[in-house]
């Protein structure tokens, strides 16, 4: 009776944070869903999809920052050069808040499990909709 209740307990809360998101706060989820997907395929094209394809992006990492998408998606592929590098990430969302209509913030850590050894941190991701889709338009990941 325990487990029953137990499952019961999860399924609900499981069901009210699915049920509970709006609209947008289920599309910026979705773009993260696409990138461990695209990544973990080991396509960076199709991962660096969801960020603004802008020479205005700001992605900061390590101990530099790159302006534009296609600096950004150059830096991605010069620091994970094959699948082994890359590994097989994993994100884990602690926080999504809307500041706007047209801004959203996440927080979260990220986490890569690989043969040359496993590596993980944080994200702030800041997301704004233009044109009517969701796009990170500045990344901090350390």
């Amino acid at each position: 009776m325990k487990k029953l209740l137990s499952l019961l307990l999860i399924t609900f809360f499981w069901q009210l944070k699915v049920c509970g998101q709006t609209a947008d706060e289920k599309a910026v989820l979705k773009i993260l869903d696409d990138q461990i997907l695209y990544w973990n395929k080991g396509d960076l094209d199709r991962f660096v999809k969801g960020y603004w394809n802008n020479d205005s992006l700001m992605f900061i990492g390590g101990s530099s920052v790159v302006y534009g998408y296609q600096n950004t998606l150059n830096r991605y592929k010069k620091s994970y050069s094959d699948t082994a590098k890359m590994g097989n990430l994993h994100f884990e969302v602690m926080h999504i808040n809307k500041l706007s209509p047209e801004y959203y913030y996440v927080v979260g850590k990220w986490f890569l499990r690989r043969r040359a050894g496993d590596v993980g941190g944080h994200y702030t991701l800041l997301f704004r909709k233009i044109k009517g889709e969701w796009k990170i338009v500045a990344d901090h990941s350390s």
